[in-house]
């Protein structure tokens, strides 16, 4: 059973490491996932060569392994969810804990003692990690995978520390008890079910980011036209349901070629990612906001009428003007929803118009189709 645990744990070491090399850099921590069952795969090499090799090296750096690779583990979760590690404060408890290792071994060399002392400690760093997933982790199902496998292993390092305070807990390691047996199998399936939980954790960030690609604008973060439109569309399938639509608005930022010809188009990018982060400030939290194409951009507005979309163009004028150096000026075409025969098409032409209308008219101004 040690030697499938060293086995589970080279081959998921082995799938991490591929990970860590061909899934984006934004993707933190799996390179510590990856180095977790790796110090895993160790220990259990020096746990399986007992008695034919020094106490140190099967007894206290295979111990010490087990918890640098469970603190490992817990590093890289908190890298791949952007919190710190404390790193000072565990690199003091492994130091300390290697100490009393030692002295359990050759000064006080007590079977009972080290086991309870390693109960202790595996359990101490599963809850920390425990209560930092609960706090931190979302509640996705590959997090959650990973707090219930992290709950059993801490019952069944509490059942042994009982059966150790009982007297129950046996003289040796490698006794064929049945009480040995549930705890290294419990290992296995941790070693196996930790890992197994980090590639899903790494896989759905993955998929997520993904999908923010196709979705969204890479320059400026707002959803790119296809989304936007399919948005559209949804909404005003809402609104044939329960008789009231979106407006829509379309916006232009004013001579905006001419800060390209003149400021250069890194300017220009700024610009354009000043004039989304702004617009979103004001927007509601159900309306859109999407690059359309080039410097025009499109609003969608659900459930908002006339009134209430002529609003939101007015705050969208005065946030783009005050003072800032990366301030723009807009024109805005704005339409509504008129009843069941609307289509998208026909509100966007009207959206068009009216923006056409506000440039012909002398820009930075909203006209309403």
């Amino acid at each position: 059973m040690i030697a499938m645990a060293g086995f589970m744990s080279a081959i998921m070491a082995i799938v991490l490491l591929f990970m860590r090399r061909y899934y984006p850099p934004s993707i933190r921590g799996v390179g510590a996932w990856a180095a977790a069952p790796l110090l895993w795969l160790v220990s259990t090499v020096l746990f399986g060569a007992r008695n034919a090799i020094p106490d140190l090296l099967s007894l206290v750096l295979a111990n010490q392994l087990l918890v640098m690779g469970t603190l490992v583990y817990y590093m890289g979760t908190c890298s791949f969810l952007g919190q710190p590690f404390d790193r000072r404060f565990w690199g003091w408890v492994l130091a300390g804990s290697t100490v009393v290792f030692v002295v359990l071994t050759y000064w006080i060399p007590d079977y009972a003692l080290r086991v309870g002392f390693f109960s202790v400690l595996m359990g101490v760093i599963y809850a920390a990690q425990l209560r930092f997933m609960l706090r931190h982790g979302g509640h996705n199902f590959p997090v959650r995978l990973v707090e219930v496998v992290l709950v059993l292993h801490m019952a069944v390092l509490a059942l042994r520390l009982a059966s150790i305070l009982t007297g129950k807990g046996g003289g040796d390691l490698m006794e064929p008890s049945w009480f040995q047996t549930l705890y290294i199998g419990a290992y296995v399936l941790t070693v196996l079910m930790l890992s197994i939980g980090a590639v899903l954790m790494a896989t759905d960030r993955l998929r997520t980011e993904l999908e923010h690609l196709a979705t969204h604008d890479s320059l400026t973060g707002t959803l790119n036209r296809r989304a936007l439109l399919q948005r559209c569309e949804d909404e005003l399938e809402r609104a044939q349901r329960y008789g009231h639509g979106p407006s829509i608005m379309m916006v232009d930022l004013d001579n905006f070629k001419a800060v390209n010809d003149t400021r250069g188009h890194q300017h220009g990018d700024a610009v354009l990612v000043h004039f989304a982060e702004r617009t979103r400030q004001v927007l509601r939290r159900a309306d859109r906001l999407g690059r359309y194409g080039g410097e025009e951009f499109l609003v969608l507005l659900p459930g908002a009428d006339m009134a209430a979309a002529t609003s939101v163009a007015q705050r969208i004028h005065a946030t783009l003007a005050t003072g800032h150096a990366l301030d723009c000026q807009v024109s805005i075409g704005l339409t509504s929803w008129t009843g069941g025969h609307e289509t998208l098409d026909t509100m966007l032409s009207r959206a068009d118009a009216a923006l056409y209308r506000a440039k012909h008219e002398g820009r930075n101004r909203t006209v309403v189709a």
